[in-house]
């Protein structure tokens, strides 16, 4: 199953957090499960803050690329048309909230998200990150329609 980001068009893959082109960055893959979307990602040690635990940039990133990635499979869903079809949906932060809640320790995330507004051309995305079981970050994602002079 092809993961959110990947239909994405060339013109918008290159941002560090979700951006399958750039090489450098994270290329999170963001997934429907239900009602739920979940990203799921592994650190590498060079994302730590301490030793052994993440630091908190990563962390924002890992929820604002999961929130704009839902933001636009939410939009599709939301009229009933597939990723692939045209005109493009797709999304940038307006605005990112993160609550960090325990220090977040060097293993596999997931990140879960739940669409908790569709408005015109905003959608707000809740998402809990969770290491070993246990939530360690909440987030927000105001994520609004990207204008078209940015593709």
């Amino acid at each position: 199953m092809k993961a959110f980001q990947d239909f994405y068009s060339d013109s918008v893959a290159h941002c560090y957090g979700c951006g399958r082109l750039n090489e450098h960055g994270l290329q999170i893959k963001t997934h429907w499960d239900g009602d739920e979307s979940v990203t799921e990602y592994t650190p590498r040690p060079y994302h730590t803050a301490i030793p052994g635990y993440v630091y908190g940039g990563l962390i924002a990133s890992l929820i604002d690329c999961h929130g704009t990635g839902t933001a636009a499979a939410a939009a599709y869903r939301k009229d009933g048309r597939d990723m692939d079809t045209e005109p493009a949906y797709r999304y940038v932060t307006a605005s990112l909230h993160v609550d960090y809640l325990k220090p977040t320790p060097l293993v596999p995330l997931t990140v879960r998200g739940r669409v908790k507004e569709i408005r015109g051309r905003k959608v707000i995305v809740e998402s809990e990150l969770i290491a070993d079981g246990v939530v360690t970050a909440r987030g927000e994602v105001v994520a609004v329609q990207m204008p078209e002079n940015f593709r």
